[in-house]
């Protein structure tokens, strides 16, 4: 007995392939309603492109990094896709390797103009082979005297840092640092105005500060931006692997000082809808 197709059927394979009504009604009758064999069908009939994949998100993933021989660029990169299971899968790793060694040597930093051709060939199969949605989120190339990377054992956060003179081992051990700590920025004066308005706004809203007269709180105040733009500018943080010295001057005894840095972690941003299981049942019976 054939498979009833339902609207919603329809609907979903024309949100997924952009194709017709009628055209997606057909693949999917002649699928017996299995929207992944119509899709399959769909594309060795007229060539379609890798369809979307039913709108999942795709915040998992690895990140890659590579720097050049004389230390001048680096370039990291984002490929993402929807479980951890895959972001350990051989193949998709070497997707990601893929498309760091073709930034690297553009210093493309246009994900769509990378991704033309053969590359976006690649992500198509890789998809249509694994089952799950990819892509490449982001790519940045950071340029300097001495630039040195990290990227930590799980591939998710990995680091860039361009210092303005000193060795790639010290550029290194800086990123090494900024991928534990994550500072928000290199010095002080760098904190966008926003987030200081919006921090000292927490500070006057935090119960201590209830009662205080308004020239002792103003003093609370600054006092405790103080400290928060000490914890969060990198060169004024207890360097991780010697709390006795402070990363500005580790660098300053290297000869140089820290220019930049540039720090991914693996999906940061990306808003992940979370559907109960009974409700995601329910709605694919509907």
């Amino acid at each position: 007995m054939a498979a009833k197709i339902s609207a919603s059927m329809v609907k979903e394979l024309r949100e997924r392939t952009s194709l017709g009504m009628l055209e997606c009604k057909k693949a999917l009758a002649e699928a017996d309603g299995d929207i992944e064999l119509a899709i399959e069908n769909l594309r060795k009939s007229s060539g379609m492109k890798a369809a979307k994949k039913a709108g999942r998100t795709a915040a998992d993933g690895v990140v890659a990094v590579k720097v050049a021989d004389d230390n001048s660029y680096g370039v990291l990169v984002e490929v993402n896709c929807e479980t951890d299971f895959v972001a350990r899968d051989e193949g998709f790793i070497g997707f990601a390797n893929s498309v760091l060694e073709a930034a690297f040597a553009s210093k493309q930093t246009d994900v769509a103009a990378l991704m033309e051709g053969e590359l976006e060939a690649t992500r198509e199969a890789l998809v249509q082979k694994i089952g799950e949605n990819m892509s490449v989120r982001r790519i940045e190339v950071l340029e300097g005297a001495s630039v040195g990377a990290y990227v930590h054992s799980n591939n998710r956060i990995a680091v860039l840092v361009a210092l303005t003179a000193g060795e790639e081992a010290v550029a290194k051990d800086v990123a090494m640092h900024v991928a534990a700590v994550n500072p928000r920025v290199v010095k002080a004066e760098d904190m966008p105005e926003d987030v200081l308005a919006k921090e000292k706004e927490i500070i006057l809203a935090q119960p201590d500060m209830a009662s205080k007269p308004a020239e002792i709180a103003e003093k609370m105040v600054g006092g405790r931006i103080k400290k928060f733009l000490s914890e969060n500018s990198l060169i004024d943080q207890a360097f991780v692997k010697n709390p006795e010295v402070k990363v500005g001057q580790l660098v300053k005894d290297a000869g140089g000082e820290v220019a930049s840095f540039i720090r991914f972690e693996v999906g940061e941003g990306i808003e992940v809808e979370k559907v109960d299981f009974a409700d995601e049942v329910a709605a694919a019976l509907q």
